[in-house]
């Protein structure tokens, strides 16, 4: 992959430093995507920053999303102009944006959207997700085109979880670049 840029979208109020994705980009240099906000996340904010990330390199990309990272690829994906700079998406713990009980922080990222993701994809999801019911995260890998992997009681799958530096998760996301043809 080393030819491939590999860009972690962390969810609302970012990833510290007990998160995977904290120790993947310590540990093999991926780069963060940066939000403004990351406690009042506006969508299209959140779209554009990834829009010029993207539009500053001309390798192919692999987007690692967590939590409202997903809803940001799939938000993404469906209005811009430039989805063949991305090669692949791992998109893991999915929360459920339609919950009675949202947080009001996160209220204008509706509607979710459900279309077909241009490229490769894999949805991690978690029998015991506290953010999204995994019946819920299936609907959304269906509608995204994902290939659903469902982890067992795995939580939020973040840094609650323990998962450290969640060598499973790489090993996914090594096998979603072999299947974009990029490995």
């Amino acid at each position: 992959m080393i030819s491939t840029r590999v860009l972690l979208l962390p969810g609302w109020q970012n990833s510290g430093d007990g998160h995977w994705q904290t120790r993947w980009e310590q540990q093999h240099g991926f780069e963060r995507v940066l939000q403004d906000d990351w406690w009042w996340p506006r969508r299209g904010d959140w779209m554009a920053r990834l829009e010029d990330t993207l539009l500053t390199d001309d390798r192919p990309a692999l987007l690692v999303a967590h939590s409202l990272g997903c809803h940001l690829v799939a938000a993404w994906a469906a209005h811009s102009r430039h989805g063949a700079r991305v090669a692949a998406a791992l998109l893991v713990a999915p929360p459920d944006l339609e919950r009675p009980d949202l947080s009001p922080q996160l209220q204008g990222w509706a509607p979710v959207i459900r279309r077909r993701l241009p490229f490769a994809s894999t949805a991690v999801l978690s029998s015991d997700d506290p953010f999204g019911a995994a019946d819920r995260g299936l609907a959304l890998a269906a509608d995204w085109g994902s290939e659903p992997v469902m982890l067992a009681a795995a939580g939020h799958v973040n840094a609650d979880s323990g998962l450290g530096d969640w060598p499973e998760g790489l090993a996914l996301l090594h096998g979603l670049a072999r299947r974009a043809g990029l490995a």
